[in-house]
């Protein structure tokens, strides 16, 4: 029996061992999607407690704690930190099995110094021991990106934010990690959804243009693209239930538009054509600034009314969406490529049935503009498990470019999220260990180590330009 997650957690083989260890484990992290506050990261604050550094904003662990039958007021509620933190760990016992209960624990080893399982029956002293490190030592934002050799960290904003906090970190002393917006322009895209024209009104005065039209909401977007890559930007990020395509004439967009600024709802069909015409625009301008263009597909929001009339979005009530996929992301990605327009992209799946539909999207559209331009984005949100990373990568090994995929981000709102980086390269150590032990793959040392660092750190760096 393996000693509970010792030094080799995870790694099966002797090769997978080398591969960690030896090439994996020290590499520097890379961070190109996450939802950290660049205001919390610059403003530096010491947490009270742990509850605060792990249960504040944390959807992953309210989901389970609910699961595990735990009242609300212990996951969004008025509990103490204490009683939050007792509950999380009555709950993580029953999470055999689930990604949390590994990235807690490694969390609790790596930042807190603690090995104990964490339980009913130790949750209260853990509770104690970690908020006495949290008081002895140094848990601010920015010493734990430090410590956990961040060097690029890419965070989710807004077209109309100012990017203050952006420029403020630039000149932080000592503090050795580009902190980097990325361009998230769902608001904009969302004509369907309630505060759309009063969104599209605050994205005028952002960008100094008076917008009347479509085609001033593009035009305003393209400007607030050009501020950004002013203050570092290299990423942009969409999200989407399913990638939508429908080509119309201008008088029909505009219609639409004008539709959805008088406060009246367009039907699906009517706001993909408005959807497309923004979206083709955003590409071919990411293109001519040499950004990613992220596209996560996927997710299905909001499910719970009476939680989201509650507590509002983002607090664990999304789940994964079972729309088809291929022919209109096939069509959106084509309309540019026709145009020489395409910029790197990254596509993100929620639902496993569309791995291979990806995977093999990809290889449509590559181009020597980029190694791998079109990447297959890693496991993500519920995906984000063991089995889903495995069958992620071995997807992409089957029917694309493995060595050269940008690997792990941590999609996550915590300061000590980066364990999940480390649990990512001991599920790709495991896989590739096993594939060399197993002959399917050359035991060449040199090959070996340049793709194992490349998968951790070193492609991501490149493919941004960071």
């Amino acid at each position: 029996m393996n000693s509970f997650m010792d030094r080799d957690f995870l790694l099966d083989t002797q090769s997978a061992r080398h591969l960690f260890h030896d090439f994996a484990e020290k590499m520097p992290i890379c961070d190109y999607h996450c939802h950290l506050s660049p205001k919390e990261i610059y403003e530096n604050n010491q947490p009270e407690d742990i509850s605060q550094l792990w249960l504040s904003g944390d959807h992953y662990k309210w989901r389970a704690m609910r699961s595990a039958g735990v009242e609300e007021k212990y996951c969004t509620g008025d509990a103490s930190g204490e009683e939050k933190f007792v509950k999380f760990g009555e709950a993580l016992q029953y999470c055999i099995g689930n990604p949390l209960y590994h990235w807690a624990h490694i969390e609790l080893q790596r930042y807190f110094g603690i090995d104990t399982p964490l339980n009913a029956k130790t949750a209260a002293d853990i509770y104690k021991r970690a908020n006495e490190a949290i008081k002895n030592g140094d848990f601010r934002p920015q010493s734990l990106i430090t410590r956990s050799n961040v060097k690029v960290v890419c965070t989710t904003d807004d077209p109309i934010d100012d990017l203050n906090y952006h420029k403020l970190l630039k000149d932080v002393d000592g503090f050795d990690c580009k902190v980097l917006p990325s361009f998230r322009p769902d608001k904009a895209l969302n004509i369907h959804l309630d505060g759309f024209a009063e969104y599209i009104k605050a994205l005028g005065k952002a960008a100094d243009i008076e917008i009347n039209s479509y085609k001033d909401v593009i035009a305003a977007l393209l400007k607030r693209c050009d501020y950004f890559d002013e203050v570092g930007c290299k990423v942009s990020d969409q999200a989407f239930d399913y990638v939508p395509f429908a080509t119309a004439s201008d008088d029909e967009i505009e219609a639409v538009f004008k539709k959805a600024m008088n406060g009246e709802v367009p039907t699906q069909a009517q706001g993909d054509v408005y959807r497309t015409a923004v979206l083709l625009a955003l590409g071919e301008k990411y293109h001519s600034l040499g950004w990613a263009m992220e596209i996560h597909i996927g997710a299905m929001r909001n499910n719970s009314t009476r939680m989201f009339n509650k507590l509002g979005a983002d607090t664990g009530f999304d789940s994964i969406g079972d729309c088809e996929i291929a022919h209109t992301l096939s069509r959106f990605l084509d309309a540019l490529d026709v145009k020489s327009a395409l910029p790197k992209t990254i596509l993100f799946n929620l639902n496993d049935k569309d791995n291979v539909v990806l995977a093999t999207m990809l290889g449509n559209f590559q181009s020597s503009e980029a190694e791998s331009k079109i990447q297959f984005g890693p496991a993500w949100w519920f995906l984000d498990t063991m089995d889903g990373m495995t069958n992620q990568m071995k997807t992409l090994g089957n029917l694309g470019v493995l060595g050269k995929f940008v690997g792990m981000e941590t999609d996550s709102r915590s300061f000590t999220s980066y364990g999940r980086h480390e649990y990512f390269r001991r599920i790709m150590c495991r896989l590739l260990g096993r594939w060399v032990e197993d002959g399917w793959y050359a035991n060449d040392d040199e090959v070996l180590e340049e793709i194992v660092k490349g998968i951790s750190f070193d492609n991501a760096m490149k493919y941004f330009g960071f």
